[in-house]
């Protein structure tokens, strides 16, 4: 498995913490946030793991910033992305497993690092189960093409 991550200036020991919890699980791992503690835009970390995800380069992708919402949200705006923001392991599995997200996201301001590495651990170790969950998920998607069609004839 191989996963980009990618964070703001809030979350640089967090992502580091995360990058080496995943990697001691045999996972690879593409760091494309920042290193530093200066002032950094999210959005920048989100588009560049999103498009990693969305381009196949990679399996998928963990966000961290202050809270995870302002990363997930530049995430979620390229095309085939569904990025969540968890607090806790439960809905991060679910996501995986009735939303087959392919980006999870959290806070560093918000959780430990403790609780980080049990939401990733739960949202790597679950599998979409398809299904009933197939035409919601469907439908999500459905919702993004028409939005870009909208967008391309210019409505």
């Amino acid at each position: 498995m191989k996963l980009a991550i990618g964070n703001d200036h809030t979350a640089v020991e967090m992502k580091n913490e995360i990058k080496a919890h995943l990697e001691s699980k045999g996972i690879e791992v593409i760091n494309v946030g920042t290193d530093v503690h200066e002032s950094f835009n999210y959005p920048i970390s989100g588009y560049k793991v999103a498009k990693l995800v969305a381009s196949g380069e990679v399996d998928g992708g963990v966000l961290i910033c202050g809270t995870g919402v302002g990363i997930s949200l530049a995430a979620n705006k390229v095309k085939g992305i569904r990025a969540c923001v968890c607090s806790e392991p439960y809905s991060a599995r679910l996501s995986k497993q009735h939303n087959n997200t392919n980006i999870i996201a959290f806070g560093a301001r918000v959780v430990g690092i403790e609780m980080a590495k049990m939401i990733v651990d739960e949202w790597v170790n679950a599998q979409f189960e398809g299904g009933r969950h197939q035409g919601r998920v469907d439908m999500i998607m459905e919702i993004q093409d028409t939005q870009h069609l909208k967008a391309a004839e210019g409505e």
